[in-house]
């Protein structure tokens, strides 16, 4: 079955705005639900793009959007806050919006490591999100389960070079957390393409790029790339939680005591049958310079000195 309109619930995000370029690109009509308009003013101009204005936890809203779609697309979550409502509560509501709208499809954005079990809240209610769509067994659901998303506009060593920018050392928490980052396109563009393929109807797919790292790996790699060398001390598991309590006080919460907790979980692909097929990743150090180092013709010397590890 072809799918040329689709409903793509956090689609004014980071992954949202690619996922949503990819099936704009593709001629896929494309619903996006924002509560401010003007925060997906990136997506208005795409030919095939509609924005509303909704709040999609209000209730009866999502029934309403989903009506005429054939697919829904939830890459709704947080890092921080009320997971049960986003997480949980929202997958199920988007469950019962697709049978009431008869949307037959449903991919749904999870997180690498998600279990019952897993230290944090972050990661135990993404599980709960998985098996409640899962269980939809009149629905055809994929889900998606990557490690940490990068690319332009990510919040992920754009905030690492924000830091080094500004402090000339950093108190690292987690310092030997595993990682295994995913390019954002390809993210985008293995949501797309699975859209239409049967063979993912009811799996769990994990998201990778092609090498691990620690954290301390990555922050190193930023300062190399962005020409600034900083002093790095790696906290111990105490000190981290205590510097999240502190920051969690602060305004932005740059991390959280949760965050810490799901990074005792290493987030990194390990079972080769749960990528799915098709997958070329690409590394960090093909995409990140175009975006994170600085200009001029001395700018990648420091990215070369990185990686011969000088």
């Amino acid at each position: 079955m072809k799918f040329d309109n689709v409903l793509v619930v956090g689609g004014s995000g980071f992954i949202g705005r690619h996922l949503v370029a990819t099936l704009a690109a593709r001629g896929v009509r494309v619903t996006v639900p924002s509560r401010r308009r003007e925060r997906a003013k990136h997506l208005i101009l795409l030919p095939t793009v509609e924005v509303v204005e909704a709040d999609v936890l209000v209730r009866g809203t999502l029934e309403r959007l989903a009506a005429g779609k054939q697919a829904v697309i939830n890459l709704a979550g947080i890092l921080h806050g009320d997971f049960q409502r986003v997480h949980v509560e929202l997958p199920q509501a988007i469950v019962n919006a697709c049978r009431t709208a008869g949307a037959k499809r449903l991919l749904q954005m999870s997180a690498l490591g998600a279990t019952g079990g897993a230290p944090s809240e972050y990661l135990r209610s993404k599980a709960m999100g998985e098996d409640a769509v899962l269980a939809a067994a009149d629905l055809e659901v994929t889900v998606f389960r990557p490690s940490v998303v990068f690319g332009p506009e990510d919040h992920f060593l754009n905030l690492f070079a924000m830091l080094v920018r500004f402090l000339p050392a950093l108190a690292l928490a987690c310092p030997e957390a595993q990682f295994q980052p995913v390019y954002v396109g390809d993210v985008a563009h293995v949501m797309a393409a699975a859209l239409g393929e049967k063979e993912t109807f009811g799996r769990r797919f994990d998201l990778c790029g092609p090498r691990r790292y620690s954290l301390r790996e990555l922050v190193d790699y930023v300062c190399a790339v962005t020409g600034r060398r900083r002093i790095v001390v790696g906290l111990p598991h105490w000190a981290s939680l205590a510097q999240a309590w502190m920051l969690e006080h602060l305004p932005g919460r740059l991390m959280t005591r949760d965050n810490v907790r799901s990074m005792q979980v290493p987030n990194v692909c390990g079972d080769p049958n749960a990528v799915p097929p098709g997958l070329v990743p690409q590394a960090i150090e093909a995409i990140a310079p175009s975006y994170l180092a600085p200009l001029g013709s001395r700018a990648r010397y420091p990215q070369l000195r990185w990686r011969a590890r000088r």
